[in-house]
């Protein structure tokens, strides 16, 4: 009979899986995260792999990672330091050893510390052996042994027993969180559903895992996070990669336009293409095109035939389709541009996240060649500045770049599920058939978007490309004054989109000694270093901008509160460059950092302590 285990009782905890690249520690994750959302908890998700295949195996540059963050009070952030590390192998264990808190649970695989193991991954001793972990509560557990053991009456060869080790050690941590395993067997149930014998397996494993927790003395306590806040509503949990994807269909349902993607897979955008696909019944057409430049052509093409049209990349294919982009900005056509970034230049590291493509997204065009900028700041973000990326570029005729990252894409949070009808009218500009007083480029006077005149359309035949067009009647036309003119003109429309985003919003007071200042993906990890300083009583507050291009008319007034401002980028300071471009009159700090990884809350508040020290 199993002895009776402690219960914690903890508010939040962070947990990390890791192993090789096939050892299935992304599966293990999202499950681990499914089953913590369906009881109640929120949560933030952070998967870190490398970007070969298969990488060589025991390896630290082969080792894949996945970080869950959740808690039984709202959650910002995947985590610093985890409370909780499955290492599958000693590479694992050597390349996130520094990610764990003094203290912390270590559940690793004792069957795969094998010697040639352990020398490949750069020990000289045993670290089970030689003491070093002994500040950890280190459980080891022959974790392939075992699997492979409580497979014994399965019928199924041993490469493929090995292969469901993931799911033992799953079952392990589900008796370790007091979690039920039904929905995870279902899971496995209909993913593997034409393979009964897998299905066996991988169910069998999962069992024996968490019996095997239940017996074990190593594990003394088990933990308990109860259920976090929520308001009544459905809820699920989502990567950033799907929410855009679902943010761009109900934009499409909301406008009355069919969808069009235009896109080439790239490393970490392909997700927003691959769920698009799947909604071909909801009126979506996707089109994986031979190259960056087909896929967003294509885009523009269905925009000229009245699409709401997308095209989705990474840095790197942004690059290439800059020069049809500056197309899309004169021919004054809607277009949402997703680029879901990752750190450069050139290939760089294609599945770390960075902040990296700000400026190319604000000035990365020949000639002027303004756009609409936005940035959404997490994984559930991601659907409604989606959402809204498409209503700003169709109400006012105008290209929007959608910045998102690799973090937001392949990170995950609870999101509760809109209902369309509840979102933004979105009431693009058509073109009536015989309209006499119709021109291509007559505005409408407050926005100075021009109508969407669409082909086939009776009596609105007209003129579109690259070459500059007269105003008003769209003729090609070389005049210096009337080039001149467009460009102020396609310039003043861009700026007169600050009339219809929301004015900054402030985490704190509107003055005090420190502003802190961020955009995009990185909110959840200055809220949260934020929040902690302001609960100790220091003056401090942030601006998260998530409209970039035009910035919030309010900005200089919220800058204008505070001693200091610094500026947070996961870049060497391009939004920073842009802020001091754009409002001179301040004086700017900055913290910067580029390693692929995402901030700390414990490197923010001791960087902001700093500069409010400092005279």
């Amino acid at each position: 009979m199993a002895k009776q285990k402690n219960i914690m009782e903890l508010e939040d905890v962070v947990v990390k899986f890791v192993g090789d690249s096939g050892d299935g520690m992304q599966l293990t994750g999202t499950l681990f995260s499914d089953t913590a959302a369906l009881a109640g908890n929120d949560l933030a998700t952070f998967p870190d792999f490398p970007a070969e295949i298969r990488a060589p195996q025991n390896t630290v540059a082969g080792v894949s990672g996945y970080q869950v963050h959740l808690g039984q009070r709202k959650i910002f952030t995947s985590g610093d330091m985890c409370d909780v590390l499955v290492a599958m192998n000693p590479a694992s264990l050597k390349a996130n050893l520094k990610w764990a808190k003094p203290g912390a649970t270590i559940i690793v695989d004792e069957s795969t510390f094998e010697k040639k193991a352990i020398e490949k991954a750069g020990y000289k001793t045993s670290p089970l052996e030689d003491g070093s972990l002994n500040s950890y509560h280190l459980i080891k557990a022959p974790i392939t042994v075992l699997t492979k053991e409580s497979l014994s009456n399965v019928s199924i060869d041993k490469k493929l027993a090995e292969k469901t080790k993931n799911m033992f050690v799953l079952g392990m941590m589900y008796f370790l969180f007091q979690r039920n395993l039904d929905s995870t067997l279902d899971f496995i149930l209909k993913k593997f559903s034409s393979k009964p014998e897998v299905v066996q397996a991988n169910q069998t494993a999962l069992k024996a895992g968490y019996n095997y927790a239940e017996t074990v003395e190593a594990i003394a306590s088990t933990i308990r996070v109860g259920p976090a806040p929520m308001g009544k509503g459905r809820y699920r949990n989502i990567t950033g990669n799907i929410a855009t994807a679902w943010g761009l269909l109900a934009a499409a349902e909301r406008s009355g336009r069919p969808l069009f993607l235009g896109s080439y897979p790239i490393t970490p955008a392909t997700e927003i293409l691959m769920e698009l696909s799947k909604h071909k019944s909801l009126g979506a057409k996707v089109f994986q095109a031979e190259d960056e430049i087909a896929g967003i052509c294509s885009a523009i093409g269905a925009s000229f035939a009245g699409s709401m049209a997308v095209t989705t990349t990474s840095g790197p294919g942004l690059s290439l389709k800059s020069e049809a982009l500056g197309l899309a900005v004169i021919t004054e056509l809607p277009l949402v541009i997703v680029n879901v970034q990752r750190a450069g230049p050139s290939t760089g590291m294609p599945t770390k996240s960075e902040q990296s493509d700000l400026l190319q997204a604000l000035f990365g065009r020949n000639g002027e060649a303004p756009l609409i900028v936005i940035a959404a700041s997490s994984p559930a973000s991601c659907f409604y500045y989606a959402y809204m990326a498409a209503k700003y570029s169709m109400e006012h005729m105008t290209p929007v770049l959608l910045l998102t990252d690799g973090h937001m894409g392949f990170g995950s949070e609870l999101f509760k599920i809109p209902k369309v009808a509840d979102l933004p009218d979105i009431n693009p500009p058509l073109a009536k058939p015989n309209d006499p007083d119709f021109k291509p480029y007559r505005r409408d006077p407050v926005t100075l978007a021009r109508k969407w005149a669409v082909p086939g359309t009776e009596g609105l035949r007209h003129r579109i490309g690259g070459l500059e067009k007269t105003n008003i009647d769209g003729n090609v036309s070389t005049d210096p004054l009337n080039h001149e003119l467009m460009v102020n003109i396609r310039e003043d429309k861009v700026m007169r989109v600050a009339n219809y985003i929301p004015e900054q919003e402030i985490y704190g007071e509107e003055s005090g000694d420190l502003l802190v200042v961020g955009w995009g993906g990185t909110e959840g990890m200055l809220k949260s270093a934020v929040g902690q300083m302001q609960r100790a009583g220091q003056k401090i507050s942030l601006a998260h901008f998530n409209y970039i291009m035009p910035l919030p008319k309010n900005t200089p007034d919220i800058f204008s509160g505070f001693k200091k401002i610094v500026v947070c980028e996961l870049n060497k300071g391009q939004f920073v460059s842009y802020l001091r471009m754009t409002y001179p009159e301040f004086r700017y700090l900055q913290y910067n950092k580029v390693q692929g990884l995402p901030f700390h809350v414990k490197e923010l508040t001791e960087v902001f302590t700093k500069f409010m020290e400092e005279k």
